[in-house]
């Protein structure tokens, strides 16, 4: 293939993950390095390192064409109830291990899925038992994902009696036709309803999740949705570029009939588009916070990301989830039965793990940060003893080259063609063994 199809079908959107996560990628865990996860549980915590809880809920009414978490539709309230004792007895066994050193958790995350599935018997039930063993009174943030069909007055209350912070809302387009068309179970008129909901109650940060590219989207429709977010005044918005992992729908569909293009917008399309909202959003007081994120005041916080970015540690509760602890990495077993299985033989269901080196996990920092848009070359100096401007010289002069950086004395900064697609970027910063591989 000439240099010319590759660099037109780099810009198409094909099948595989854009989004950075992690680092060292996925693909470098392993099932041999699962006794390292166990022996940093067994280690007493590193000084100063924060605490958190991530809560996988992988019930929905629908899966979404483009989604590629581990989710199950159709399970009825007994299996839902089996799957809960699972998770509540997982946390119990968490808070028996060393490296928990007597810290409460600083942020607590529930994620899915559709953690708003759960009725208000389950929520209350899962909700108390994990605070029998691990107390909340510390955590400064309690975050929770929400599908608009799923929400209820008498749900959001329970939720706000949770001490529920940051209520996202995955509402991705308000176009009833494109919902449709990428799988998604809300309609329109819930939107509306669920945020009204969510408002009256009072949650301290409501975040509205948007996704530009979806299947079908047009330059209008996203001008109408943009419009309709800036209109609802939310605390925060997520605009995420749509993406299309390997086991989606889409890439399914896409392998059976031997296609290489996704039939989404191509990325020049979709940065344009995010563009255009954070511009609006500027324009209505907004600041942009990340590749991501616009928020009305720019002070809000997100400690899930800002913490998780600096190297805290986080135990990821439920089947397929990610935990990092005491600068090791891993997953759980990522099928039903074998997780609950595992967990109710009193054991933690760890599937595979990576250890990385110091020089690994300063790059993880690194790259993660970049997605805030700025480093600060002290915070590297000062934990890592590494000046990044020189580490990484060659790759931050290319990009300044490019255009899509300026480097300052103190900071690192993106501007907004480079935050745009920082996530292509950042495979520049990674070490040779890992570029050019799948990353998940």
């Amino acid at each position: 293939m000439s240099e010319g199809v590759n660099a037109l079908l780099s810009e198409e959107t094909t099948a595989g993950n854009y989004f950075i996560s992690n680092y060292p990628p996925y693909s470098f865990w392993n099932p041999e390095q699962v006794s390292q996860a166990h022996a940093a549980l067994d280690r007493p915590p590193r000084p100063d390192a924060a605490l958190g809880i991530y809560v996988h809920i992988p019930f929905c009414r629908k899966r979404c064409h483009f989604c590629y978490f581990k989710v199950y539709t159709g399970k009825d309230s007994d299996e839902i109830d089996r799957y809960l004792d699972a998770v509540i007895q997982e946390v119990t066994l968490y808070s028996e291990k060393r490296f928990i050193g007597g810290r409460k958790p600083s942020f607590i995350y529930f994620g899915g899925g559709t953690p708003s599935f759960l009725s208000t018997r389950q929520l209350s039930r899962i909700v108390d038992a994990m605070k029998r063993s691990l107390a909340w009174d510390q955590a400064e943030e309690i975050a929770f994902e929400c599908e608009p069909g799923t929400i209820t007055e008498g749900k959001l209350e329970i939720l706000k009696e949770m001490g529920v912070t940051r209520l996202s809302l995955g509402i991705e387009n308000f176009d009833d036709h494109i919902l449709e068309t990428n799988g998604r179970a809300h309609g329109s008129k819930e939107i509306a309803a669920s945020y009204q909901f969510a408002r009256t109650i009072g949650f301290p940060q409501i975040n509205i999740d948007l996704i530009a590219g979806m299947l079908g989207e047009t330059e209008a429709n996203w001008h109408e949705c943009v419009r309709k977010t800036i209109a609802m005044a939310p605390d925060s918005v997520t605009v995420y570029q749509m993406e299309v992992p390997y086991n989606t729908t889409i890439s399914k569909e896409m392998q059976v009939l031997g296609q290489a293009v996704a039939p989404v917008a191509n990325w020049p399309t979709k940065r344009h588009w995010v563009d255009y909202a954070f511009s609006e959003m500027e324009k209505a007081g907004y600041t942009v916070a990340s590749a991501y994120t616009a928020v009305k005041d720019p002070h809000t916080k997100f400690l899930y990301r800002d913490l998780l970015w600096t190297g805290a540690d986080m135990i990821g509760l439920g089947v397929a989830s990610f935990s990092h602890v005491n600068g090791t990495h891993y997953q759980n077993l990522h099928d039903w039965d074998p997780y609950i299985d595992t967990v109710h033989e009193g054991k933690l269901p760890i599937y595979r793990a990576l250890t990385p080196t110091e020089e690994e996990c300063m790059i993880r920092e690194f790259i993660l940060q970049m997605k805030l848009g700025h480093v600060q070359r002290e915070y590297f100096q000062r934990k890592f003893g590494v000046d990044v401007r020189q580490r990484f010289a060659s790759s931050l002069n290319h990009l300044e080259d490019e255009g899509f950086l300026q480097m300052g004395a103190e900071n690192l900064q993106l501007n907004r063609n480079g935050l745009l697609q920082v996530d292509r970027l950042l495979w520049e910063f990674f070490l040779p063994q890992h570029r050019g591989t799948r990353y998940a």
